[in-house]
């Protein structure tokens, strides 16, 4: 009876393989119908798509993937020691999601020319490869965790269970105040000496180390309150890292989809501007290379996904009217000045200055 790691290892290993291979028959075999269809119910044409992609997908099996997966499970030193981005998502987006997006777009292009509109793949094929890139994201992600019982480490807060210190600052107290005064007057005007040594002021005694209080300012996070409660009720304060990776697989990619869709309309389907649209798509999957917890996400994903998009769904919506929805664009604009201002124009001095803020 093989452990529960080796069976949680194959069931990983086989759900990716699928993401691998159905997306791409898939699409192969909606092209096929096209070019059947285009080419005056040619059958020959037909099955020779069909017979290029069972060669590509065995292809890139054997001399890509299955070395790959190999090199992974060996645990060899050349794999183990990249931690900053993961060569099985690269290896996918290459062998998967770049390929489909050739093949919508291909689609596009033979159907332009021959003055047809038949088939601009809306539903099935499109859906079917962004679902699978989503699974792929998520089986990355959740892949260390246990599926059974309760999560071992994978939490996306930090455990904290008050107020969070963010920052100090020395404010000058009133007593401080007089004690430096009193100084500088000393040093100016020549008080004389007190019987027991020390020079005489009235606020010898009230320097204290306590001059200097620290003013603090903190940061609530949302753990600030009990993680638990007792009660018919106390499931609904329950939280798991798995179950949120999910989640926030989901959210990372929606924008994606949104512009996929895009894509699908067909006013944009059957003119050029196809082409910048996949492409600037196929781009935005690269995000998932860098691994979730690296600080180049945030940059990648200003660089290969807001701002672009951002031009993007601006020249859209001037050439086709409202494609997409507003809040789109909106929030491609606000996660790019956000990231140029608190990344680079805070550091400059204008900005440094000491304030309330």
């Amino acid at each position: 009876m093989p452990s529960g790691k080796t069976l949680k290892l194959i069931l990983y290993e086989v759900l990716q393989f699928a993401a691998l291979i159905i997306p791409v028959f898939v699409v192969m075999e909606r092209f096929a119908s096209l070019i059947h269809d285009v080419k005056g119910q040619d059958v020959t044409a037909y099955w020779l798509v069909v017979a290029v992609s069972i060669a590509y997908v065995t292809s890139v099996t054997l001399l890509v993937w299955v070395p790959l997966k190999y090199l992974i499970v060996k645990r060899r030193r050349s794999i183990t020691e990249i931690t900053q981005w993961r060569p099985t998502a690269l290896a996918y987006v290459i062998l998967c999601t770049l390929p489909c997006f050739a093949i919508l777009i291909a689609s596009s292009k033979v159907q332009v020319d021959r003055g047809l509109r038949l088939d601009h793949f809306t539903e099935l094929p499109v859906s079917l490869v962004l679902v699978s890139l989503i699974c792929v994201d998520i089986i990355e992600r959740i892949r260390p965790c246990r599926l059974l019982g309760q999560t071992d480490g994978l939490d996306p807060d930090l455990d904290m269970s008050g107020p969070v210190l963010t920052h100090l600052e020395h404010v000058t107290t009133v007593t401080g105040q007089l004690h430096a005064d009193d100084g500088q007057n000393g040093l100016t005007q020549g008080h004389p000496e007190a019987r027991n040594g020390s020079p005489s002021g009235r606020w010898q005694d009230h320097s204290t180390p306590s001059s200097r209080a620290p003013s603090t300012a903190y940061l609530y996070s949302s753990s600030s309150r009990p993680r638990a409660y007792s009660g018919h009720l106390g499931f609904l304060w329950r939280r798991d890292g798995r179950a949120e990776v999910f989640v926030d697989s989901f959210m990372f990619w929606l924008d994606t989809v949104e512009m996929v869709r895009v894509a699908g309309e067909p006013t944009v389907f059957y003119s050029a501007w196809v082409f910048p649209v996949y492409i600037l798509a196929v781009l935005s999957t690269l995000r998932m290379v860098v691994t979730p917890n690296n600080p180049l996400l945030s940059s990648a994903g200003v660089a290969l996904q807001d701002l672009p998009f951002f031009i993007l769904r601006v020249a859209l919506i001037v050439v086709f009217g409202y494609v997409t929805p507003v809040l789109y664009p909106l929030k491609n604009v606000l996660v790019s000045l956000t990231f140029i201002y608190f990344t680079f124009l805070t550091k400059l001095r204008i900005f440094r200055q000491q304030s309330m803020f």
